[in-house]
């Protein structure tokens, strides 16, 4: 089979999930580790990233790739714009010009937090530099592009083998008894990634263009989020402090209050979007069958 899927970013966390779904369908892509079966592309490289789709004459191009370090991106502001920004830019441009699909992952964080979850629709207010960033990508790609998706996601949870996520640092920390800080005060919209993953492959598939929330339903605070992580995994969950976010030292300021709406969204998928519960049950299988 011809691969007709270019996955930018299949190295990372969502990424990886999307490569192991597509399969022999896909192509992905690292940057910086190399990783068997992958190809190299830096897509600041606005050179390497038209070699490469010129090549390759994906149908879809689906971009995860990002520098997601949300603290990192309010210090090192022309890494972060370099990345999420330029990058994206390269790689949208590339994907128009050969008149693939272009499906973009953006984030919550384009909005301030005062009212959560998000709709689709809402007025888009970042707080961060990360968010302004993603704000800005996502704009060029409305401009620009006829033939997208922009999926905003949120607390993005499951199997990461270098445990690139929150639930694979609590579970770490929890079986070691180490304790673990939780923002007391930060709400959003879990989602398992391997559920994302199909939901995006859906909407890659459908005939839709606009932005899309393929989050998880439940709306928590991230310490009930924790706490339900360490009953459903079998944790004690005295590791876990409670602590708000003034007190955590983070370098970029965080919606509060955040999160998408996914409604509108579920309402176009087949793909059913999986509570908070359900992908940690999901999350728990996975480790098991993977032991």
């Amino acid at each position: 089979m011809r691969p007709d899927v270019l996955i930018v970013g299949a190295s990372g966390f969502v990424g990886g999930a999307l490569h192991e779904l597509y399969g022999e369908r896909a192509v992905g892509t690292y940057c910086r580790t190399p990783e068997p079966g992958l190809e190299r592309l830096d897509m600041r490289d606005a050179a390497a990233v038209d070699a490469l789709v010129d090549r390759l004459e994906p149908c879809f191009i689906i971009h995860p790739a990002a520098q997601p370090n949300v603290d990192r991106c309010e210090t090192e502001i022309d890494e972060s714009y370099q990345i999420n920004v330029t990058g994206t830019v390269n790689v949208a441009r590339a994907a128009k010009r050969i008149g693939a699909r272009y499906v973009y992952f953006s984030t919550d964080y384009v909005f301030n937090g005062k009212v959560g979850p998000a709709a689709v629709d809402a007025p888009p207010d970042p707080l961060s530099v990360y968010g302004r960033h993603k704000l800005e990508a996502e704009t060029f790609i409305r401009e620009n592009l006829g033939n997208y998706v922009i999926a905003r996601v949120c607390g993005v949870f499951g199997f990461h083998p270098q445990g690139k996520n929150f639930i694979m640092a609590l579970l770490d920390k929890g079986r070691r008894g180490e304790p673990m800080r939780i923002p007391s005060d930060q709400w959003g919209t879990p989602t398992y990634v391997d559920n994302l993953a199909e939901a995006t492959r859906e909407l890659a598939e459908i005939d839709f263009v606009g932005i899309a929330h393929p989050v998880g339903p439940d709306f928590l605070v991230r310490t009930e989020f924790a706490k339900l992580a360490a009953e459903i995994l079998g944790l004690d969950p005295s590791f876990l402090k409670a602590t708000p976010t003034p007190e955590l030292g983070q370098a970029a300021a965080r919606p509060v209050y955040g999160g998408v709406d996914n409604r509108s969204t579920q309402a176009m998928l087949r793909t059913r979007l999986l509570s908070a519960r359900e992908g940690l049950l999901a999350f728990k299988k996975n480790m098991e069958d993977r032991a």
